[in-house]
């Protein structure tokens, strides 16, 4: 066990739990908002800075750090142009949202993405439906982030896997209850700037260890010629299959409910702007920092097995002890603000939108903060459970979790929004559409006609969003 690259690590969650209790100490002391809208929200007070990095930090988790460079390990070049198209992501989101989302959503004094929808639909079938489609598709995504942390732990530290597991769980789980929404926000802030330098780091001392970019292109060639082609080792990158990502880690972004819920956050239009300026410049270093060193990761330590143990491994031996562990706290940063985010959803599903709708619509302010903070821990336990026996590559669970959160409310978010004819009975076809197509092909005809899974759902939930309203819709009395 190597102390000069566990310090920085163990001093980086010594910082994030005390932004967890100053953010404790304000959320007892403010009096602008509610526990709800403070805990889940931060008070809707976020400015450009924190807007986007909170969604950066969000969306840029394992997956980004772990698992991504792990498939390009693997994939080659073909994945780094693949990953790519996720540069828009951050822009794509708030330009389709913009200010009508955030106006509408505090006019209905809307807290989740579900506030929003019930106040849009005023249809109890379809807050449950969305709670159900937040609650299994993100507890799915949460796991691939809790193995992604175990998975670091244990290449930092040589403990078993379980152990490790336990740790990184034990510290996000004390972190969020503790903190809320408002530790989230600004400890993503910070940390986006870790993330941004860390993988300076890694890609220098990599293509330094590999003899430059012309030896490692010639190594790559030597191995495999595929490798630094846009069609990957085996040819499965298909011009087609790269093009439809662009709807999963692209388009469909603005359905992922810890996403477009930071639409709902920020201070005003000029907080916006700014986000969307700073998130694409440093999604796009980050995205093609990670993935680059992942490719050429495949010259340097070749062999690997477990794609997601390339990151940890490589950033041992290409980097000094002491800056591997200022480097690994970016990846540990990524996936604690997932994670952060992600239990903040699933709970505030089960506690506002299905606890308080429907069971106990008047229970108080000190009732609601327990549910609250109790949920959140049970969740954590739940997830530990689930992530014990974890895959070899954790962004399929990823992706599928994106798939079917996309599949749910890309349309009921999107049309609910800007068609005025939508409604209820066309968000619940929509819902029950995509979500059923989508587990359907993805359990048996993965990538049908070489595109990615989701993009036939999106377009079946689409159709059944317009028919579902057009057959349903109150017609006028004539005159």
């Amino acid at each position: 066990m190597n102390y000069y690259t566990i310090i920085p690590m163990i001093l980086f969650l010594l910082f994030t739990f005390a932004i967890g209790i100053y953010t404790s100490k304000q959320m007892k002391t403010s009096t602008n908002s509610s526990f709800l809208q403070e805990y889940f929200l931060g008070g809707r007070e976020l400015g450009g800075l924190l807007l986007a990095m909170t969604m950066i930090a969000t969306y840029g988790s394992a997956s980004s750090f772990i698992g991504g460079p792990g498939i390009a390990y693997k994939m080659g070049l073909g994945w780094v142009l693949l990953s790519m198209i996720q540069v828009v992501t951050g822009y794509f989101v708030l330009t389709t949202l913009g200010k009508k989302f955030a106006i509408i959503a505090r006019k209905m004094k809307a807290i989740t993405l579900i506030d929003y929808l019930k106040g849009r639909y005023n249809n109890k079938l379809v807050v449950i439906l969305s709670a159900l489609s937040i609650i299994v598709f993100l507890f799915s995504s949460t796991v691939a982030q809790w193995v992604g942390g175990g998975r670091l732990i244990e290449s930092l530290t040589g403990l078993p896997y379980t152990a490790s597991l336990f740790i990184f769980s034990i510290s996000v789980v004390l972190y969020v209850v503790i903190g809320g929404f408002r530790a989230v926000a600004i400890t993503d802030c910070l940390l986006g700037i870790i993330m941004l330098c860390g993988t300076a780091i890694i890609l220098i001392g990599t293509t330094i260890a590999g003899g430059g970019v012309t030896n490692i292109m010639q190594e790559l060639i030597e191995i495999n010629p595929n490798l630094v082609t846009p069609f990957g080792p085996d040819g499965s990158l298909s011009a087609l299959y790269v093009s439809s990502f662009w709807v999963l880690v692209g388009v469909g972004v603005v359905g992922l409910p810890q996403i477009s819920v930071r639409a709902m956050s920020y201070k005003n239009t000029r907080s916006m702007h700014r986000a969307m300026i700073i998130g694409t410049i440093v999604v796009g270093t980050i995205m093609l920092g990670m993935h680059l060193t992942g490719v050429f990761a495949r010259v340097v330590l070749p062999g690997i097995e477990v794609g997601d143990t390339v990151m940890p491994l490589l950033a041992l031996e290409v980097l000094p002890p002491w800056l591997a562990g200022i480097f690994l706290a970016a990846p540990m940063a990524a996936i604690m603000s997932t994670v952060n985010s992600l239990l903040l959803l699933i709970s505030s599903s089960i506690v506002k939108d299905i606890y308080i709708n429907y069971v106990n619509p008047h229970a108080s302010e000190t009732i609601v903060k327990r549910a609250s903070m109790t949920v959140t821990a049970l969740l954590g336990i739940f997830i530990f459970i689930a992530s014990i026996h974890p895959p070899d590559f954790l962004i399929w669970l990823n992706l599928f979790s994106f798939g079917g959160l996309e599949a749910a409310f890309v349309w009921p978010i999107v049309l609910g929004l800007y068609w005025k004819r939508g409604n209820a009975n066309g968000a619940i076809t929509s819902m029950i559409v995509g979500v059923g197509s989508y587990i359907l092909f993805d359990r048996l005809y993965p990538n049908p006609l070489g595109m990615h899974t989701v993009v036939l759902p999106l377009c079946l939930s689409l159709v059944g969003y317009i028919i579902g309203s057009l057959v349903t819709e109150k017609k006028l009395p004539s005159s």
